[in-house]
């Protein structure tokens, strides 16, 4: 008898596509950006999802009927899915993705045990330049990923649930060095996400973190009619995080007050102060509600000069 397989998705659109190319076997979309907001090791719990919709619903105005439809059905659908022998886990290179690989690998780790689970993971083509994500592969290229899949080892697997530990606990100091505990680890993106990570805490220099300087850069570098455009300059610059524009119009309604103008895209004199490391914007931007991971985001600081975190001693 055929071995029965198992895929768990990135996203719709990678669902469409294997559909499309009749993947043989099930398919589960994992619909979550674990990346941003609070999260807890326990996946799955009622506790999880109660912080994650919380997260959502305050964040994102995320309805509890939408919420339930598109997130809670889909993974009620995965706890259903107990024969297959193989489960295939299709994700990117990005922060978005990694974050949630990690989550549902550990989920994997403790409810379907001493199944054979493998990691199709975009990134690098050969002869080609940049990285790339899962929907830019032609079907041959993702064919070829697939044939190329990689089976996790338990100790891939004890690995990939104790990075997801340290990205859930309330301090993220540990994950600075942790990639040099595996450098055989077939995670091979995980490093980059790591780093890129740490870059969102706020920076010492300005109180900005990465992501938030660089939208203040894109807009005073070139000219914007609209909040559209600046969103789709950044979006199609973008590599490490794999945010989409819902992401990025929600950053800028924070840094509002650092543009005199969005209609056409305009900093505010402050807006270039903080830009240029006159002014230190952390006071103003501090919120003991904003959470990456377990961590409380403005309870550490990214020192620039080391590329290390700095608790902040209340």
């Amino acid at each position: 008898m055929a071995s029965s397989i198992l895929h768990i998705t990135n996203g719709d659109s990678t669902t469409q596509v294997l559909n499309k190319l009749n993947f043989n076997g099930s398919i589960i979309t994992w619909r979550e950006m674990l990346c941003e907001g609070k999260t807890s090791i326990d996946v799955g719990s009622e506790n999880f999802w109660k912080t994650r919709f919380d997260f959502l619903k305050s964040s994102y105005k995320v309805s509890k009927k939408t919420f339930i439809d598109y997130t809670l059905k889909e993974y009620r659908n995965l706890c259903n899915q107990k024969q297959q022998d193989e489960i295939v886990l299709w994700f990117e290179y990005d922060l978005f993705c990694q974050v949630n690989m990690l989550a549902v690998i550990s989920w994997l780790k403790r409810y379907r045990k001493g199944r054979k689970i493998s990691l199709v993971c975009s990134g690098e083509i050969e002869g080609k330049k940049g990285l790339f994500g899962l929907g830019q592969l032609t079907n041959t290229e993702l064919k070829e990923h697939y044939n190329k899949r990689v089976v996790l080892t338990q100790d891939d697997i004890e690995y990939a649930d104790y990075i997801w530990q340290l990205y859930c606990s309330d301090s993220p100091l540990r994950l600075e060095t942790v990639h040099q505990y595996n450098p055989m680890s077939p995670f091979v993106y995980l490093e980059a996400a790591i780093k890129a990570h740490i870059q969102r805490f706020p920076s010492i220099k300005n109180g900005l973190n990465k992501i938030e300087n660089s939208i203040l850069e894109t807009a005073n570098q070139q000219h914007f009619k609209n909040k559209n455009e600046l969103v789709g300059s950044i979006l199609a610059s973008q590599e490490v995080y794999g945010f989409g524009d819902t992401q990025y119009f929600n950053k800028l309604q924070q840094l509002k007050k650092l543009f005199t103008s969005f209609d056409p895209v305009k900093l505010s004199k402050m807006g270039k102060k903080v830009l240029n490391d006159q002014v230190n914007y952390y006071g103003q931007i501090r919120s003991d509600f904003s959470y990456l991971g377990g961590s409380k985001k403005y309870s550490y600081l990214y020192i620039n000069n080391t590329n290390k975190l700095l608790k902040i001693t209340s």
